[in-house]
């Protein structure tokens, strides 16, 4: 055995009691590879106690008191501290090489638990925000985009309602998306370019209809917006920011905070929209059939930074109607009353 390499043969004299009825007496204790011997001190054999079994009944006490075993009436006293520290660090080595179901088990709960706490920390919130937007019915999503409005309309002014020119705006919007293009809403400030609601209702800043020569640059817009929206639902994104409390609210009741919409408008009113590739762009450009070219200058002016959008033109040198007549556009520019 190991641990018995520093302990050839050890002995020393101890107390022994064979029963509660027993007188002590004085007895020789050799360890040996296996066994605590007990022998009279004319060394005469009494017992053999396997050290697997011994038992100590006074951990950390002096003198120390071994027992066979858990259940037994024998005791052995000793004061020795060679013996004792040898006893103690066979006994050690042998529990250490036991089996230990318990500490598996602690272990095997442990890892549990943390796998557990990982995938509610990282995967449960993304999981039931998916779930929660992929059963979100319709009249939710209107709802939360007319409540989102209402929320822009207090911090940016009441829509732009000019009759002809919100007539002109839907042409337009049908035109560039087809038909079952979202509800186009112009406000008259604050909003960085245009950005899209729950509910399929986009609000624009009046900049766009009012700064520029032709409609393409609003049409521009709208189809990069709905490329955006393609990627990432916007009733996805309100969730995502108002937090998984508020994704559990909405799928048990259908119902968010105010104070959750207050700070989703102010994000919407205040952070530029996300860019898209140009790729992407251009193919939707091309399915409708509308010219990039004014679009990418509008960007920028002088055409370096949107190079792909003004030579990858997928009308150039092409004829089409025009997206608006003249005077519907005169019509548009004057939505805000201008």
């Amino acid at each position: 055995m190991t641990a018995l390499s520093d302990y050839q043969r050890l002995e020393s004299t101890g107390l022994w009691r064979e029963t509660e009825a027993s007188q002590r007496r004085e007895v020789l204790v050799s360890l040996g590879e296996a066994t605590l011997m007990i022998s009279t001190m004319s060394e005469t054999a009494l017992t053999h106690w396997s050290l697997p079994a011994v038992h100590r009944l006074n951990p950390g006490k002096r003198p120390a008191l071994y027992a066979p075993d858990a259940e037994a009436d024998e005791i052995l006293e000793i004061s020795d501290d060679e013996m004792v520290a040898a006893i103690e660090r066979v006994r050690g080595a042998i529990e250490r090489t036991r089996p230990h179901p318990g500490r598996l088990r602690l272990v095997l709960g442990l890892g549990l638990s943390v796998a557990i706490l990982a995938a509610a920390v990282f995967w449960l919130p993304g999981a039931l925000l998916r779930q929660t937007v992929a059963v979100l019915p319709e009249a939710t999503r209107d709802n939360l985009g007319r409540d989102l409005l209402a929320e822009m309309v207090e911090l940016a002014g009441v829509p732009c309602a000019d009759p002809r020119g919100q007539v002109a705006l839907n042409r337009l919007g049908g035109a560039t998306l087809g038909a079952d293009a979202p509800a186009l809403v112009v406000l008259p400030s604050a909003v960085p370019g245009l950005v899209h609601l729950p509910g399929e209702i986009v609000v624009l800043n009046r900049a766009l209809v009012e700064d520029h020569e032709t409609p393409e640059v609003l049409a521009g817009h709208l189809l990069a917006d709905d490329i955006r929206r393609t990627a990432r639902d916007p009733a996805e994104r309100l969730l995502q920011e108002a937090g998984l409390m508020a994704t559990v609210r909405m799928l048990t009741t259908g119902e968010i905070r105010q104070g959750d919409l207050h700070d989703h408008a102010v994000r919407l009113l205040t952070e530029t929209p996300v860019p898209v590739g140009d790729a992407a762009l251009l193919a939707r450009f091309a399915s409708a059939e509308i010219s990039s070219e004014p679009y990418a200058y509008a960007l920028d002016v002088s055409g370096e930074t949107t190079l792909p959008l003004i030579e990858g033109d997928p009308m150039r040198a092409r004829l089409r109607t025009p997206l608006l007549p003249d005077a519907s556009w005169v019509e548009l520019q004057q939505i805000c009353g201008g």
